[in-house]
C-alpha cells in the first residue's frame, strides 16, 4: 500500500492481493490515512489482483472513516468483476452500533407502537381487497390456477399433518377424560365424561386446536417460504413478469389448506374420543355405553358448526402466513421475525375469531 498527499486530500494505492492475509497487512495504516483531515480521498486499486469480501470490508471502510470525516470518497481503477461486489455494499452495512443512545419515553413508545398497530392494519386490509379479488378471478378462470401446487400444499399442510394431530387429539381426550372422570366419580356421574368429551372436542377444542398446530405448522411455513422468496427477490421477479403473487402463490396455499382443515379436524375429534374410550373402559364402563352417551349429546348442527369454524380459523392462518411473508423486508433475520409474527398474528386472530364465534352461535341458538 502506498499513500500519498493531494491537492484537496489523500490518495491510497492498493495492489497485490486484498484477501485476509493481505487486508490485515494495510488495514490499521489504511484506516488512519482515511481517517486524517481532508476534503477528498482518492482510492486507487488499478493494481490489485485480487480482492474478496476482506478487501471488500477494506475498502467500504475506507468510505466510511472519509465521510465520517466530511470528505469525499473515490474509487478508481477497480476490476469490473470486483466493482459488482463493491456496489453491493454501503458503509451502514458495517457501521457500528450506536453507543450510549437514549431510550424512547414510554410516551414515543405508545406513539410508535400506535403508527406500526396502525400500518400493520393498514396492510392486512390491503391483502384482504387483493386476496378477495384473486380469489374471484380463481373463480373465473380456474385454469390459470396452479392446482397442482394446492395438491402439493394438500399433502404437506393436510396429509402430513395427521400424525401430529391425531397423537395431539388422543392425548388431549385421555387427558380430559381421565381428569373430569375423577370429580365427577364422586357423584357417581362418570358416566357423563361421554357427554362432556364429545361436545368439547366436536364444538371447541376441536377446530381450536387444529388451527393453533396449523398455525404453528402450516402457517409458520408459508410466512418463511414468501418470505424468502421476498428477500431473494423472486416475488418482483413474478411481478416483473407480470404474474400477480396473491393469485400465483397465496389461493392454492389457502385454498388446500382450507380443503384439508375440515377432515384434520375430523380425525383429532375421533382421536379424542379413542382416548376418553379407554379411560372409560378402565373405569369398568362398557364402550357401547360411551357410545351412546356421545350420540344422545352430538347433534349434527355441533358437528357442522365445529366444521364451520375450522374452515374459517384455517382461513385466517394461512392468509396471515402468507400476508407476512409478502411483508418481510431485509434480511435474511427478517424471515424469522415473519415467521414469528405469522404465528403469534394466527393466534390472536383465532382466539378473536372463536369468541366471536361463540355470541354469534348463542344469538343464533346453535
Amino acid at each position: 500500500m502506498e499513500a500519498k498527499a493531494a491537492p484537496q486530500g489523500h490518495t491510497i494505492a492498493l495492489s497485490g492481493r486484498l484477501d485476509a492475509e493481505g487486508v490485515a497487512a494495510v488495514w490499521d495504516e489504511a484506516v488512519r490515512q482515511a481517517s486524517a483531515p481532508g476534503t477528498a480521498l482518492v482510492v486507487a486499486a488499478a493494481d490489485v489482483s485480487y480482492c474478496d469480501v476482506s478487501g471488500m470490508a477494506l475498502l467500504v471502510e475506507l468510505r466510511r472513516r472519509a465521510e465520517a470525516a466530511g470528505a469525499t470518497f473515490r474509487l478508481e481503477g477497480l476490476s469490473d468483476r470486483y466493482q459488482a461486489l463493491y456496489s453491493e455494499f454501503t458503509p451502514a452495512d458495517i457501521a457500528p452500533p450506536a453507543q450510549g443512545a437514549q431510550r424512547a419515553s414510554f410516551p414515543e413508545q405508545i406513539g410508535r407502537g400506535t403508527a406500526q398497530l396502525w400500518d400493520d392494519v393498514a396492510a392486512i386490509v390491503e391483502f384482504v381487497g387483493e386476496f378477495c379479488a384473486a380469489v374471484v378471478y380463481a373463480l373465473a378462470n380456474p385454469r390459470k390456477i396452479r392446482w397442482r401446487d394446492a395438491l402439493y400444499v394438500a399433502e404437506t399442510a393436510g396429509a402430513d399433518a395427521l400424525p401430529i394431530i391425531v397423537l395431539i387429539g388422543f392425548l388431549m381426550g385421555l387427558i380430559l377424560a381421565f381428569q373430569s372422570a375423577m370429580p365427577l366419580k364422586q357423584f357417581g356421574a362418570e358416566i357423563f365424561v361421554g357427554n362432556l368429551l364429545a361436545l368439547s372436542l366436536v364444538r371447541e377444542l376441536g377446530p381450536l386446536v387444529t388451527a393453533i398446530i396449523l398455525a404453528g405448522r402450516s402457517g409458520s411455513a408459508f410466512a418463511a417460504e414468501i418470505g424468502t422468496m421476498t428477500i431473494n427477490e423472486e416475488i418482483n421477479a413474478l411481478q416483473t413478469m407480470g404474474l400477480d403473487p396473491v393469485r400465483f402463490l397465496v389461493v392454492t396455499r389457502v385454498s388446500a389448506t382450507m380443503i384439508m382443515t375440515p377432515f384434520l379436524t375430523l380425525f383429532f375429534s375421533l382421536a379424542g374420543l379413542v382416548g376418553g374410550a379407554l379411560v372409560m373402559l378402565s373405569l369398568g364402563y362398557p364402550l357401547v355405553t360411551f357410545i351412546n352417551q356421545i350420540k344422545t349429546s352430538v347433534q349434527l348442527g355441533d358437528v357442522t358448526g365445529g366444521l364451520v369454524k375450522a374452515v374459517f380459523f384455517s382461513l385466517l392462518v394461512c392468509a396471515i402466513g402468507c400476508q407476512r411473508g409478502l411483508r418481510t423486508r431485509g434480511g435474511a433475520s427478517s424471515v424469522g421475525e415473519s415467521t414469528t409474527s405469522a404465528v403469534v398474528s394466527g393466534i390472536i386472530l383465532i382466539a378473536v375469531a372463536d369468541g366471536a364465534f361463540a355470541v354469534v352461535f348463542y344469538v343464533m341458538g346453535w
